[in-house]
């Protein structure tokens, strides 16, 4: 059993609350848009780091992190893209691998939209945990909990973040 902490789009931005939230987590995942090293170095510093590129992060996040990061985790097959879409409307760049090997978790950023959706045709699951820095369009930031249990996906909490 593998407790994971999720967030995406911080932007450069540093809050506190991330340490506190993701506290039980075994792992912390980034889908991009990190925003500055001051974050990779805090978030990696805390527990174990996966994390892509988005579309604003420089070449010093870009050497650290791949724009693809596929691997199992307790029996789950997991990708993550920053921009990839949902199901319904992929995104042209990560569809053509989706759809040839569909993983059990497919996570996104990029949106600032939080949104859990299950693909039934694909069977797979669908995460995309919102923004959780100050930048864009967002009202409210957000970052997500879940645990993964051999292969099978269960505790998700969505939090909210004030202020």
């Amino acid at each position: 059993m593998t407790k994971i902490g999720l967030l995406s789009d911080t932007h450069a931005y540093w809050d506190e609350k991330y340490l506190h939230y993701f506290e039980g987590c075994d792992e912390i995942w980034h889908a991009g848009d990190i925003g500055s090293m001051e974050v990779v170095d805090k978030l990696n510093a805390f527990r174990p780091l996966r994390a892509v590129y988005g579309n604003i992060d420089g070449q010093d996040i870009r050497k650290l992190f791949p724009e693809r990061n596929r691997f199992v985790i307790d029996s789950a097959e997991v990708l993550i893209k920053h921009i990839g879409g949902y199901p319904g409307n992929y995104d042209s760049s990560i569809v053509g691998s989706i759809l040839a090997k569909p993983p059990k978790l497919f996570i996104s950023g990029h949106s600032h939209i939080l949104k859990v959706k299950y693909d039934k045709t694909l069977d797979m699951l669908h995460i995309n945990p919102g923004a959780a820095g100050l930048s864009g369009f967002h009202k409210v930031r957000t970052l997500v909990r879940f645990t993964i249990d051999n292969g099978s996906f269960k505790d998700l909490e969505v939090v909210e973040l004030a202020g």
